[in-house]
């Protein structure tokens, strides 16, 4: 293909007035063109070139079978046609909110096929990620699965046809299965520029509401896809990938985008993680890589092996979204003989990865992916070995933050580096170390939670005078969320389980629910009078201690601790 760089000069804009413009600079972009390094097409052409070139291949195994590149072409089409034939179309924004399987990839390359921008959400508890995320997309079209998504729906304004997968559809809402009444749909050519947005990768937030990344064609098939090529033991043909998380989170992204539309591999998911049925997955259907969480590829790699276990064909385990543990590598190396791949990367635009996890350094950044640089305060470069500010820029780089200029304004610089909020140094041979979070977010076995959205709905409970939420270190799950709380006066000190039982009635999701309750009479300030959120993470982790099961309240009065035993069992 003919290298080259479509997006126009004015941005992108949606039927319903989202606007989406290119925060990095035009000539970058076509310097990476130039270089091979940005496919000049959009993903449904890349699609179908790798359905037409290898019909018969394997493309899916889900938890219902097998689909090969032409079956799986074939229900594309019939689920765009449903799509067109419901108004839908180039220019829309189509939410998806569907476990891991068939639906859900089918209906994501569906809207690939009509030109339009998928935004694809994990399902979980709550509809505040529907409402949020669909009114600031401005959404023309949803597939949702859950009666409360598709009640919260229906009251957003920019939606004109919204899809359920439920066996039964309330009024007004239209079913995924069956024909399209108009027959065979023939997508345009192309349906989409290579240039324009592609795919909305949703973060699991570092800001009180998720964040939504809108990346082109060209940054999912270019960047995207040449970091999962980069990955040790990559096949030279026919990958076959084994996906544990989310399709719709931003590391499943490689999912769907990457493994089928570009790289013609074999996808395989469940729609839930079981860790025996995930080592199962590994022995009866042999992928070549294993994406995962530290959590998962642990509790798989401390399972016993299965009768007739066959690993023969795996090639590396691919861990992301939170830091891996010494021990859970040492653990999977050993369980699985081959290498353990750590990424340090986000939905944001920064990548880089390690086939060492052994050593201290997340690798070396490749430039067909994202450069990376350290950067002091003020703006200007750190020196080799200096700790500064991690940015990134490189084919991956997406377009910017959808609806949210100033996010825009806030992690994306003039020039169109990516602000990663985290702390780091280069060393000189080039290799990345990771310091810490600048942010202010706790990572739970690969879900990010922002304490800011927990604190405020605490906050919102008159018996609660002050709320501070802070990490707790855990073995597990690589961090737990702990809420430190002071009673309002006169106010009874709280329980673990009726601070939880509070915020699931105020509709928040039971993933980001404290895990632990530190009770005090005072909090800890710092110099400014703000609470030190540092000496507060301090004390609950020395107060907890590694041995403090989840679900435990601990009061602090003056140095007095009294330990008791939250009634609700905590996942």
């Amino acid at each position: 293909m003919t290298a080259t760089y479509t997006v126009r000069k004015a941005p992108w804009r949606s039927r319903n007035g989202l606007e989406l413009p290119d925060r990095v600079p035009r000539a970058d972009r076509e310097a990476w063109a130039a270089l091979g390094l940005c496919p000049d097409a959009d993903l449904f052409t890349l699609f179908r070139e790798n359905a037409l070139a290898a019909p018969d291949r394997e493309a899916l195994v889900d938890d219902l079978g097998t689909l090969t590149y032409a079956e799986l072409y074939a229900d594309v089409l019939r689920v765009a046609g449903l799509f067109a034939e419901a108004g839908l179309g180039a220019r829309d924004v189509i939410a998806l909110r569907l476990p891991n399987g068939r639906r859900a990839v089918v209906a994501e390359l569906a809207v690939y096929a009509l030109g339009a921008v998928a935004l694809p959400y994990p399902p979980g508890g709550g509809v505040r990620d529907t409402l949020g995320l669909l009114g600031r997309s401005r959404a023309g079209g949803a597939v949702l699965g859950e009666p409360e998504d598709l009640e919260a729906a229906a009251g957003l304004p920019w939606l004109r046809a919204v899809f359920t997968t439920a066996p039964t559809a309330p009024p007004g809402v239209r079913g995924l299965d069956g024909a399209a009444p108009g027959g065979t749909f023939r997508p345009a050519e192309p349906p989409a520029e290579a240039g324009a947005p592609a795919r909305f990768l949703v973060s699991s937030g570092s800001e009180a509401e998720p964040k939504m990344v809108a990346y082109s064609h060209q940054a999912m098939a270019g960047g995207r896809a040449a970091y999962v090529r980069a990955l040790a033991g990559f096949p030279a043909e026919a990958p076959r990938f084994l996906v544990l998380v989310p399709l719709a989170s931003s590391y499943g992204s490689l999912g769907v985008p990457v493994a089928l539309a570009t790289l013609g591999a074999t996808l395989i998911v469940r729609e839930r993680f079981d860790a025996r049925e995930a080592l199962r997955a590994v022995s009866d259907h042999r992928p070549t890589h294993v994406f995962g969480v530290p959590t998962m590829l642990r509790r798989m790699a401390d399972l016993p092996r299965l009768p007739g276990e066959d690993t023969a064909g795996l090639r590396a385990l691919v861990s992301s979204g939170a830091a891996l543990p010494v021990s859970t590598a040492a653990a999977c190396r050993e369980r699985f003989g081959v290498p353990v791949v750590t990424v340090y990367g986000s939905s944001d635009g920064v990548n880089c990865h390690t086939a060492d996890p052994g050593g201290d350094t997340a690798g070396t950044p490749d430039p067909a992916v994202a450069a990376v640089r350290i950067v002091r305060p003020d703006g200007t470069p750190a020196a080799v070995g200096e700790a500064g500010e991690i940015q990134a820029r490189g084919p991956m780089t997406p377009l910017c933050y959808a609806g949210a200029p100033e996010l825009d304004a806030r992690y994306r610089t003039s020039t169109g580096w990516v602000r990663s909020g985290d702390l780091g140094v280069l060393d000189g041979e080039g290799r990345l170390r990771v310091l810490g979070r600048l942010k202010n977010v706790v990572i739970r076995g690969g879900y990010t939670i922002s304490p800011a959205e927990v604190e405020r709905e605490l906050g919102a409970d008159p018996r609660i005078a002050e709320a501070v939420c802070v990490p707790v270190p855990d073995e597990e799950f690589g961090e737990r969320l702990c809420a430190c709380v002071r009673p309002a006066p006169g106010a009874p000190a709280p329980a673990l389980d009726a601070v939880t039982a509070r915020l699931r009635a105020r509709g928040l999701e039971r993933r980001k629910f404290p895990e632990y309750l530190l009770v005090l009479d005072r909090m800890p300030l710092g110099p400014t009078g703000k609470v030190c959120r540092r000496t507060l993470a301090a004390r609950a982790s020395d107060v907890l201690g590694a041995a403090t099961p989840p679900g435990t309240t601990v009061h602090v009065n003056r140095g007095a601790e009294d330990v008791t035993h939250a009634r609700e069992e905590v996942d």
